[in-house]
């Protein structure tokens, strides 16, 4: 009795996926002696619950960044960003589940925004930040571990003149959500 076609297809599919393990189960005589790489990955115990927009209110970003409401206000399963009009000045929270706070920290340096150590609430992390020609901080991220997590504060007054040091409102909003962060 004859297979169909993709009967036959999932089957030599399948041995070949099957002799494909064995090879890399039992090795081969290029790696005799070796250990087996492994291939696990590593389990950080899961950080604490935040709220929605790392329990800061509208109202509270608005008041700390000092330019107004925001026209555009974005919410979704991993954090929030408010603008002041698209591509303009703007606050946004991210909070990652199951990601090395190394990673974003070495993207801020690469870009330009040397990382500095910091610390929030007893937690540590790090600050990054760019200045304008006259010397005033437009632009600050904050990064606050919690092990296996962390949540991310990035101020950006893009082209515009600050209403206040974008690190002093960073840090206001990361203590806020470290103060209320859910154990």
């Amino acid at each position: 009795m004859s297979l169909p076609r993709i009967g036959r297809t999932m089957s030599v599919l399948a041995t070949a996926g099957l002799v494909g393990l064995g090879a890399v189960a039992c090795g081969g005589s290029d790696d005799a002696g070796q250990p087996a790489a492994s291939t696990t990955p590593s389990v950080t115990e899961p950080g604490p619950l935040f709220g929605e927009c790392g329990s800061v209110s509208d109202d509270e970003v608005a008041a700390a960044f000092g330019l107004g409401t925001f026209a555009t206000i974005t919410r979704n399963s991993v954090g929030c960003e408010w603008e002041s009009f698209v591509g303009g000045p703007s606050v946004s929270f991210s909070w990652y589940r199951g990601s090395p706070i190394g990673r974003e920290r070495a993207g801020s340096d690469l870009i330009g925004r040397p990382a500095a150590d910091v610390e929030i609430g007893g937690r540590t992390g790090f600050v990054g930040s760019s200045q304008n020609d006259v010397g005033q901080t437009v632009l600050c991220e904050i990064g606050v571990d919690f092990g296996g997590d962390f949540i991310h504060w990035s101020v950006s007054y893009s082209n515009f003149t600050p209403a206040a040091d974008a690190c002093e409102v960073a840090r206001n909003l990361a203590t806020a959500s470290v103060e209320r962060v859910q154990k």
